[in-house]
């Protein structure tokens, strides 16, 4: 039933212009709906990624976004640390973590956080 089709990401944060600057300045991602009040629209390759303002985000609860960064995964860590984001570490994963990508054989994989908590993914999917 969903196996073909897109999915889409709904993150909730606090601060919505904190949100803005983040996924907007340091991810690089375009608003693509601004007619929305309190919430803001990314278009993220064939999906979205929709943000909205909650009086009680509640972060590690599940909220995660991923994106397909193919072999460039090297590339986005280096440059998510040089605008300060720190990358988050699984060691109970069992893989090989070398500053913060994860390594499965051809696999890599980087996990880190919005300003309100929300885990996001990137891997070489």
């Amino acid at each position: 039933m969903l196996r073909d089709k897109t999915s889409n990401a709904i993150v909730a944060v606090g601060d919505l212009e904190r949100a803005r600057r983040f996924y907007g300045e340091t991810l690089g991602l375009e608003s693509g709906d601004e007619d929305m009040d309190g919430v803001l629209g990314y278009r993220t390759g064939e999906s979205w990624l929709v943000v909205y303002r909650s009086d009680n985000p509640r972060p590690g609860t599940g909220n995660a976004v991923a994106w397909s960064g193919g072999g460039d995964v090297d590339a986005i860590a280096d440059a998510l640390r040089a605008k300060g984001v720190t990358l988050e570490e699984y060691p109970d994963l069992g893989m090989q973590i070398d500053r913060g990508v994860h390594r499965a054989g051809d696999f890599a994989a980087i996990w880190f956080k919005d300003p309100d908590g929300n885990v996001l993914h990137v891997n070489s999917m």
